[in-house]
C-alpha cells in the first residue's frame, strides 16, 4: 500500500492452487520455478474477470483433456469462472522451452558464461512467446498484467512437464 492507493486492488489473485492429478513427472527445477511462479503471483499481480467485480480471487489450475481449465472463485470460495485455454497452441513453444530448459540446466554446470548467457537469452524469448499466446488465449474472459502472464506460462509449462 502507499498513499496514493491505500487499498491493494481487487483485481488480484490471492491464492493459487493446483490440481496435482495433472502434475505431470518433474524434476527440482521445475518445481523451484513452480514455488517461485506461485509465490511471485501472490506477491504482485493483475487479474481481473471480465464483467465480474468479485475480487480478490482464488485460482486451481488443472489439465483436462489436452486444456487447462482455469477455476476462478472469489476469496470467501464462490464461484466466478471456469475457463477453459486449449494448450494446442501452447505445445510448441512448450516444447522448445521444456528442451532449451534443459540445454540450461546443463550449462549452469559447465558452460562458459557466454554460452549460459546465450542459452538463457533464446530461454527468455520462448518464454515471452508463451506468456503472450497464454495471455491472449485467457483474454478476453480473463485479464492479466505482463507479469503475471509470464507466471502464469511458468505454472502451466510445470502443470505440462513430462520431465
Amino acid at each position: 500500500m502507499d498513499a496514493t492507493n491505500p487499498l491493494p486492488s481487487r483485481d488480484r489473485l490471492v491464492e493459487i492452487t493446483i490440481d496435482h492429478r495433472s502434475l505431470g513427472r518433474s524434476n527440482p527445477n521445475i518445481e523451484h520455478e513452480r514455488e517461485v511462479a506461485i509465490f511471485d503471483i501472490i506477491d504482485g499481480n493483475a487479474f481481473r474477470v471480465d464483467e465480474v467485480d468479485d475480487g480478490p480471487y482464488k485460482a486451481n489450475l488443472s489439465v483436462v483433456e489436452d486444456k487447462l481449465l482455469f477455476y476462478v472463485t472469489s476469496e470467501a470460495g464462490a464461484e466466478v469462472a471456469q475457463h477453459h485455454v486449449p494448450l494446442t497452441p501452447l505445445k510448441r513453444i512448450m516444447k522448445d522451452y521444456f528442451m532449451i530448459c534443459e540445454s540450461y540446466y546443463e550449462a549452469v554446470r559447465s558452460a562458459p558464461p557466454a554460452r549460459i548467457q546465450a542459452i538463457d537469452v533464446s530461454r527468455r524469448s520462448l518464454h515471452d512467446e508463451g506468456s503472450s499466446v497464454l495471455r491472449d488465449r485467457l483474454a478476453p474472459r480473463i485479464l492479466v498484467d505482463d507479469d503475471t502472464a509470464r507466471r502464469l506460462f511458468t505454472l502451466v509449462c510445470s502443470l505440462h512437464w513430462k520431465g
